[in-house]
C-alpha cells in the first residue's frame, strides 16, 4: 500500500509538483496513525514537512506543545499570529494548530498539513485525554448553571460534570469571561499563567479570577465587574479591550460608585464636552494616562513631542484642570475610568 502511495506521489509529481506533495503528506501522517504517534511527534511531523514552526495549543485538555522545523520542541506563551495558517481541531471550533508563515496565499500543500495533522491529533487526544470540554456557545445553559449562585450545588456540579470538568480535582482551576456581546463563557486556567489572545474571546472581555468549579459564581461577578473597566479600543473610546479584576486591586471599588447610564460625574462630563470640541482628543488624553512620559505618549499617539505639549496646553484649558503634574493625572486617569463605568 505504502509502495503503490509512493508511486502515485511520484507520477503526480511530474503533472503537478503540489499534488504530489499532498500526496507525500498524507502517505506519512497516515504512517503515524498507524504507528499512534504521540502529539509531540504529530507536531514535529507537521513543522518539518511545513519547513517552520508549528504550534497546538488545546486550552481545553491544557495541552501546548510547539516544534521548531529542525525537530526541536521549543514551547512558548506567546500568542500566535491572526495571519499564520491554522485548523481547528474540532469542526466549527476555534484554531488549534498552527504553522508559524506569515500568509502569502493559499498553499495546497500547507492546508493538507494542517488538516492531515489536525485530525491525527483529535483522535489522540480523544483517546488519551477524553474529549474537549463542551464550548459555551455550544452549551449555554449549562454555563449559566455553573455560574449561578442561587443554583443548589448538587445541580452545579452535574453542570461542570457534563461539561468535562472534574470539581473534585483540587488542581482544576477555571476562569469566568464576561463578554460585552456574547454569551457568558468559561476559560480552564493554568496555576499563575494569564491565558493567551487565542483562548480568549474577541472584543470588549471581563476576565474573571481562577477558582475551583463550585466558586465560579464568584468568579463570573468579577469578570462582570471587570468588563464595565474595559473599551472598544478605538479613537472615539480609547483602552483595554480586557480587563483582569484580579489586577484591579483597590480600582474596583470605583464601580460600586458610578451608576451606570446614570447622571455621569462632573470630570466624566467635562471629558466628553472637550472631546467633542476637539476632535482626536480622548486617544491623546488616554495616551498620558496610560504611559510612563510624555515623550511615551507622543510616540504611542505617533506626535512630535512639542504638538502633545499644544494639545496638552487646549486639553487643560477645555477641561478646567492641569494635567501635567501627578495630581493632574491621577484626576484624568479617574475621570476617564469613570467614563467607561457609567456607560450604560
Amino acid at each position: 500500500m505504502m509502495a503503490g502511495m509512493k508511486e502515485l506521489a511520484g507520477r503526480l509529481t511530474a503533472l503537478d509538483p503540489d499534488a504530489g506533495a499532498a500526496v507525500r503528506v498524507i502517505a506519512y501522517f497516515d504512517r503515524l496513525a498507524e504507528t499512534r504517534a504521540g502529539l509531540e511527534a504529530l507536531v514535529r511531523g507537521a513543522a518539518v514537512l511545513a519547513g517552520c514552526p508549528a504550534r497546538l495549543v488545546d486550552a481545553g485538555r491544557r495541552v501546548r506543545v510547539r516544534v521548531e522545523p529542525d525537530g526541536t520542541r521549543k514551547d512558548t506563551e506567546a500568542p500566535p499570529e491572526p495571519d499564520w495558517p491554522s485548523a481547528a481541531l474540532e469542526p466549527g471550533g476555534a484554531p488549534a494548530l498552527w504553522l508559524e508563515r506569515a500568509d502569502s496565499g493559499p498553499s495546497v500543500v500547507d492546508a493538507v498539513i494542517l488538516e492531515r495533522a489536525a485530525g491525527a491529533i483529535r483522535l489522540v487526544l480523544d483517546r488519551t485525554r477524553g474529549r474537549a470540554p463542551t464550548s459555551p456557545a455550544d452549551d449555554p445553559a449549562l454555563i449559566e448553571t455553573l455560574l449561578d449562585a442561587t443554583v443548589p450545588e448538587p445541580a452545579r456540579l452535574h453542570a461542570a460534570r457534563r461539561l468535562g470538568i472534574d470539581p473534585a480535582d483540587p488542581a482544576v482551576r477555571i476562569r469566568a469571561l464576561a463578554s460585552g456581546d456574547g454569551p457568558p463563557r468559561i476559560l480552564v486556567a493554568r496555576a499563575g499563567v494569564r491565558p493567551s489572545d487565542a483562548e480568549l474571546p474577541a472584543g470588549r472581555l471581563g476576565v474573571g479570577p481562577a477558582v475551583p468549579a463550585l466558586d465560579l459564581p464568584g468568579s463570573w461577578a468579577a469578570a462582570r465587574t471587570a468588563l464595565r473597566f474595559t473599551a472598544d479600543g478605538t479613537s472615539r473610546d480609547p483602552g483595554p479591550r480586557v480587563v483582569y479584576a484580579d489586577e484591579l486591586g483597590g480600582i474596583a471599588l470605583l464601580a460600586d460608585l458610578v451608576v451606570p447610564g446614570a447622571e455621569p460625574p462632573p470630570d466624566v462630563r467635562a471629558l466628553e464636552a472637550a472631546a467633542g470640541a476637539l476632535p482626536g482628543l480622548l486617544a491623546t488624553l488616554h495616551a498620558v494616562a496610560a504611559t510612563t512620559s510624555q515623550r511615551a505618549a507622543a510616540a504611542e499617539i505617533n506626535v512630535h513631542h512639542s504638538t502633545l505639549q499644544d494639545r496638552l496646553t487646549q486639553a487643560e484649558h477645555l477641561l478646567g484642570w492641569p494635567l501635567r503634574t501627578p495630581h493632574g493625572r491621577l484626576r484624568l486617569q479617574l475621570a476617564l475610568t469613570m467614563r467607561h463605568l457609567a456607560r450604560p
